[in-house]
């Protein structure tokens, strides 16, 4: 596909911008081709600089579940921004905002919001470290908790291909060395920490994306789950659930309402923002209420509540709590998924998809992904291959074997069906 336009404003960016991205997925280097500079977008449509337009499957990495320029999003934007945009002081709707999330969240009775996942999950950490008095935090290889310095261990999202042990210069040693990784989805590898005298009575949190989207889309089971609950709860740490991306996308109660488990601190994000820089943790009031200035963690933020983000996020969640919007959403997701699983079956290809809710990813080269381990030996070459094949055709899916794809509540049949069935050609064409 011809992009001169795009092109000449990514040279010029690359000028004054390291690789001319302002996050590294963007660079398009695993897909093999140059990146995509996007103009303007349309509910299920991208338009590039170009006038090249796509069928969006990533719709800002999760974030967009309404799609792009949502007019009750959009209107609710406009109506504050003849307010003014930014205070640093309180404004009546994190209030409103707060309230929506803490009806709808069992396990949230107090929460604050930040401006990024990063600050969530690193918040999140320091607020557990402080509450319970200990130092350890326990992640899962594989699982993507932003790019705090103690959590660039092991972790998922593009730094799986930027490098193998999915870390990252510039962080010191003694930075990481309260951080364990585990192997996601092992209890035995669990146990053997929490047994372990050195580790026993030293561990304030266990950290974990319920339903992992930065390796790919991969539950956690059931069992390890409940493992994690009732093991954390036995050596005093606490759970933490990091659902930036499954908050409110897998369902009204995220990931922890499939589960049937209350976390201690959930993280959110990208649907509470409605497209615009919102994240937030929450959780326990005697945990929260840790947080300064009731108590001594100490956690600020001067765009941190900011009401213009505040509003979209409340249309956001008002939204999604429409009569049907889940069951809708779901259909129209199998309706894409079903028949992709069904050809994978029936012509033993090797490949799969897993599936939560609208989210979703296809492995190649995997018949079932459990970790890390699974998903990195996958075929990311034919990946990149379906990846171009489908740009061609205005169809854009996350430039990285090992993220999530996403459907959004305006996602049309008939972009659906042209999508689905290309997937289907290129699959007959290079599975066989």
């Amino acid at each position: 596909m011809n992009r001169p336009k795009s092109k000449e404003i990514y040279d010029k960016m690359c000028q004054v911008i390291p690789g001319g991205v302002n996050s590294p997925v963007r660079a398009f280097y695993s897909m093999g081709m140059a990146p995509m500079v996007i103009d303007r977008g349309n509910k299920d449509m991208i338009y590039d600089a170009d006038g090249h337009s796509y069928i969006d499957f990533c719709g800002s990495w999760g974030s967009l579940i309404h799609g792009h320029a949502h007019p009750s999003i959009n209107e609710g934007i406009q109506s504050r921004l003849s307010k003014g945009l930014s205070f640093g002081i309180t404004t009546a709707v994190e209030g409103e905002l707060a309230a929506e999330i803490v009806k709808l969240i069992d396990s949230v009775e107090k929460i604050r919001f930040v401006s990024s996942g990063t600050e969530a999950t690193m918040s999140a950490a320091r607020l557990a470290r402080g509450f319970t008095k200990k130092d350890y935090i326990i992640k899962f290889t594989g699982n993507y908790h932003g790019h705090a310095d103690f959590f660039l261990v092991q972790a998922g999202s593009s730094l799986i291909e930027m490098c193998p042990s999915a870390s990252s210069s510039g962080i010191p040693a003694e930075i990481v060395k309260y951080t364990i990784s585990l192997p996601y989805n092992d209890i035995e590898a669990c146990k053997a920490v929490f047994n372990h005298p050195a580790y026993a009575d030293r561990i304030a949190a266990v950290i974990l994306e319920p339903v992992a989207g930065n390796m790919g889309v991969v539950p956690a089971t059931d069992e390890f789950i409940k493992f994690l609950s009732d093991e954390t709860k036995k050596h005093g740490a606490l759970l933490i659930f990091d659902e930036v991306i499954t908050g409110f996308r897998v369902g009204l109660k995220g990931a922890q309402g499939i589960y049937k488990v209350k976390p201690d601190l959930t993280c959110f994000g990208k649907i509470i923002g409605g497209g615009l820089p919102v994240a937030a943790f929450g959780g326990r009031s005697d945990v929260m209420d840790c947080l300064a200035p009731l108590g001594a963690v100490f956690q600020a933020g001067t765009l941190s509540g900011n009401p213009i983000a505040m509003e979209a996020g409340l249309q956001s969640i008002k939204l999604v709590q429409k009569t049907g919007f889940y069951e809708d959403l779901q259909r129209k997701t199998d309706s894409f998924v079903q028949p992709i699983k069904d050809n994978i079956k029936q012509k033993k290809w090797n490949a799969c998809i897993q599936q939560v809710g609208s989210m979703f990813t296809l492995f190649f080269g995997s018949k079932k992904v459990n970790n890390l381990e699974d998903a990195v030996a996958g075929d990311t070459r034919l990946y990149a291959q379906l990846f171009r094949a489908l740009f061609n055709q205005g169809i854009y899916i996350p430039p990285s074997a090992h993220e999530t794809w996403f459907i959004s509540s305006v996602h049309e049949e008939k972009n659906l069906v042209k999508s689905r069935d290309a997937i289907l050609t290129f699959m007959d064409e290079n599975c066989g």
